[in-house]
């Protein structure tokens, strides 16, 4: 049959018990136990012996009663503390003044079916003028268990009947469910903090390739469990985990050790009782296994049996989590008077002296009842004394026991709160109840609500779940004067809004491997130039390193840098733009400057020779005007050369969109001056008069007023900016100016065609003027070179990349500029300079033989 069946059946079995109109005992187990009689009963159940011999049970006969062995002198204590809190409590007036405590305490030998023999035995008993009355429990709470596993086993057999249960080290995360465990509570933090805790401690330090033992009970198993959810989350990987436990033939705790042999790791998380790892930890100082990095949990870091300096050659440098200490003074007098020859001494005293002493003690030569003690057991003289100096009195930093001193007294509050629930007249609390009254299930609703200050200023309650608020020191072995001492080195502690905090002194601790943190990974981290690569078969933390390629788990450079070839460092890319100082730019400059110095020279020699016919028969204001644009189109390539800036691109393309549309509009008027002369040569046409100066002027200035409102609409909404373009050159950063509005820039761009068009057409249809010098010619001629440049840049401006693209409009802006210089006034130039001759108005008009240029 297995536990859980056995369970059940207990569990049914007590039920018809508590149902009947009358109880019966039917029988009981004989079990060891310390008992002291009182008005109320608190149970106790502690490992006193932490190995059962294996017995085979049998429904055919009757179980004889169970052998233990290997008295735990740490339980006993636990045992002698919760008398020594109940003797407290009975001589403490403020708390439950005139009503006695009293206590059954009992022996689990660390077994989930002996802890339910105990159980049950504890809740069953009756005296005999009781029982023919109706049935009742006869303890009001439970003082159990240190094993996970056994406290599983007892508050899930007597949750069902609300028995309040506070355990005292008990730390699965399983028993804060309170549907399954109503009434259990808890004076230690539950193990979903601790593995939160160890996965802190192992994330600090980097260590993803960890090992893991566990015990093969409930406490093991579901605190593995929790710690490997929590590295998960964090890339940790657990090579192994061995399971252990105490009543394993020594062949599986070899296996483990072989498993610890053959593996890589040099960091171990023990998850498992003091009295499960000790014939393991014997076993590894046996092998001299070395070199490995111990993470404790609280339930044998701080024990006194493995803190031996034997233990340390393997298990040095250990590091863990326990809760926190106190100093307990008045108990070390308490523990002194223990002696098997004092009147009414317990049982298990006599098992505690020969443990202690070393040999058995002989009252009248009798053994006390129950004492298991070996036939081959020395016999005292009775001169014998106690080494005071050994661990057991030592009550300056107990903690296990303060839980069980915590654990009596929050029972006794919680019974106090239950019968003093009235206060008279004079304010003072008056008792409302019965002692008969009391039951399990009303001690369990008080305890839930308890919250006091224990008279070592600790602050007692429990939350929904039954647990206390979570904290935790982080323990170091240390060898210090020829002993294993529990260093404090930092503290673990969460808050409220479910957040916690690792807190460690890192020059405190000692490491296993000296004053060097260890190292614990399956695979060096990868260097520079290569990437991880997955083996088959292996935890993704082992991984071969393979050169690193554009392979997404690469990292990548930022976005202003580049690898270099050796993929192993981030280059700072190398910035490229239209500078002065590079042949293209200072080709581009010359030319620019030359373009502006053929402007400045036509117009010099245009007012030099201004009286001339050919000066005035060209409308001499339209061609200073259109010199003048020319000189500022010829310079606009200068603001597109050079490191972009956010003045220098907002001038950019709107100097040039204004300089241009002017120089288009003089144009366009030279043209419409052209045309208008030749239709008032016409009979009856009036039009030359009323096309004068003013029009042309009005022409000019509106065409280019037009211009300027769309520049200046574009630097309003979406002006040029500087910018980094990266998408030429994975290797270089070109430094441009972004448009800003694509759709402002092809406006721009829009209108200046529209005026070319126009003046492109007028020009076309007076090229056949009857007069020498046809003007209309050479706006023509012009105006197709214009569009032919500007045709063909949109398409190479978009096509050309980085700094080829301002090229290319630099190279549109000086061919559009030179064909209009060169085409409307070299002409001109020509004649007056080389052929002054035909500098006459007769020439002009035609009326001698023509002549080609």
């Amino acid at each position: 049959i297995t536990l859980d069946q056995s369970d059940r059946t207990l569990t049914v079995c007590l039920y018809l018990c508590l149902i009947s109109s009358t109880c019966q005992l039917r029988g009981k187990f004989e079990m060891p136990n310390i008992f002291k009689a009182g008005e109320i009963m608190i149970g106790g159940i502690f490992p006193i012996f932490n190995k059962q011999e294996n017995v085979i049970a049998s429904f055919e006969r009757k179980m004889r009663m169970i052998n233990c062995t290997g008295f735990d002198l740490r339980a006993f204590r636990w045992t002698q503390v919760m008398m020594f809190a109940i003797d407290e409590i009975n001589q403490d007036e403020g708390l439950l003044p005139n009503i006695s405590l009293g206590y059954k305490i009992m022996d689990s030998c660390a077994s989930p079916t002996n802890v339910l023999r105990a159980a049950f035995t504890l809740v069953s008993e009756q005296r005999e003028e009781e029982s023919t009355t109706q049935c009742h429990l006869p303890l009001t709470a439970l003082v159990a268990e240190s094993g996970s596993s056994q406290s599983l086993a007892v508050a899930g057999t007597l949750g069902p009947f609300r028995v309040p249960m506070v355990s005292y080290f008990s730390t699965c995360a399983c028993l804060s469910d309170r549907r399954k465990y109503p009434s259990f509570f808890r004076t230690l933090p539950s193990d979903y903090y601790q593995a939160k805790a160890l996965a802190s401690l192992v994330k600090r330090y980097g260590w993803t390739w960890v090992g893991a033992v566990q015990s093969d009970n409930d406490y093991g198993k579901n605190g593995i469990s929790a710690f490997s959810k929590e590295v998960e989350k964090m890339g940790v990987c657990i090579a192994f985990v061995g399971t252990i436990l105490r009543t394993y033939p020594q062949s599986k705790i070899i296996e483990v050790v072989e498993l610890i042999k053959q593996s890589t790791v040099k960091v171990i998380l023990a998850f498992v009782p003091e009295g499960d790892l000790y014939p393991l930890m014997r076993e590894t100082v046996k092998q001299n296994i070395t070199g490995i990095q111990w993470i404790a949990s609280e339930a044998w870091v701080t024990a006194a049996r493995p803190s031996t300096p034997e233990m340390f050659k393997s298990f040095g440098g250990t590091v863990g989590f326990v809760v926190r200490k106190m100093a307990m003074p008045k108990l070390g007098t308490y523990l002194k008077n223990i002696s098997p020859y004092f009147p009414l001494q317990s049982t298990f005293v006599s098992d505690f002296w020969e443990t202690m002493v070393g040999c058995k003690p002989c009252l009248n030569c009798e053994p006390l009842p129950f004492a298991n003690v070996t036939l081959n057991s020395q016999m005292c003289t009775g001169e014998e004394k106690l080494n005071y100096t050994d661990k057991f009195f030592d009550v300056t930093q107990v903690r296990v026991t303060y839980n069980v001193y915590q654990a009596v007294y929050a029972i006794a509050h919680a019974i106090h709160k239950l019968l003093f629930c009235q206060r008279d007249k004079n304010n003072v609390l008056r008792q409302c109840l019965n002692v008969s009254q009391i039951t399990p299930k009303l001690v369990s609703d008080h305890l839930q609500r308890v919250n006091f200050v224990d008279e070592y200023g600790e602050n007692v309650f429990f939350d929904e779940n039954g647990d206390p608020p979570a904290s935790y020191e982080v323990i170091n072995w240390q060898l210090r004067g020829g002993e294993v001492q529990h260093v404090i080195v930092g503290y673990f502690s969460t808050s409220t809004d479910g957040t916690y905090k690792l807190t460690v002194k890192e020059d405190k601790i000692h490491w296993n491997t000296g004053n060097l943190i260890p190292k614990a990974v399956c695979s060096d981290t990868c260097p520079n130039g290569t990437r991880k690569a997955q083996i088959k078969g292996r935890p993704v933390c082992c991984f071969d390193c393979i050169p690193c390629a554009d392979a997404a788990d690469c990292i990548l450079c930022p976005e202003e840098y580049w690898s270099n070839e050796r993929r192993d460092k981030c280059v700072m890319k190398m910035t490229e733009f239209l500078s002065y100082t590079e042949t293209m730019g200072i080709i581009l400059t010359a030319l620019s400057l030359f373009g502006a110095s053929l402007s400045v020279a036509t117009m010099i020699i245009f007012m030099r020779f201004r009286e001339t016919p050919i000066v005035k028969a060209n409308n001499s204001e339209l061609s200073s005007l259109l010199l003048v644009s020319l000189f500022f189109c010829f310079l606009c390539p200068l603001t597109f050369i050079g490191e972009p800036t956010v003045w220098s691109c907002m001038l950019r393309h709107t100097a040039f969109g204004v300089t241009f549309a002017l120089c288009i509009s003089c144009v366009l008027g030279k043209t419409i001056v052209v045309v208008t002369a030749f239709r008032a040569t016409l009979p009856g046409n009036k039009l030359a008069g009323k096309f004068g100066s003013v029009q042309q002027r009005v022409i000019v200035f509106s065409c280019t007023a037009i211009q300027i409102v769309i520049c200046v609409l574009w630097l309003i909404i979406s002006p040029p900016f500087p910018d980094k373009a990266l998408k030429y050159n994975n290797k270089k950063i070109i430094l441009e100016c972004n448009t800003g509005s694509d759709v402002a820039f092809y406006a721009v761009l829009g209108y200046i065609g529209i005026l070319s068009a126009i003046c492109l057409i007028l020009a076309f249809l007076a090229r056949k003027l009857p007069d020498n010098f046809n003007e209309a010619k050479f706006i023509s001629f012009s105006m197709l070179i214009f569009c032919a440049v500007w045709a063909t840049f949109i398409p190479a401006y978009i096509s050309s990349p980085g700094k080829y693209t301002v090229a290319v409009e630099i190279f549109a802006i000086l061919s559009s500029a030179f064909g209009l210089l060169l085409c409307i006034f070299v002409p001109k130039c020509y004649i007056i300079l080389i052929k002054p001759e035909r500098n006459t108005k007769k020439h002009l008009m035609g009326k001698f033989q023509k002549t080609s240029l």
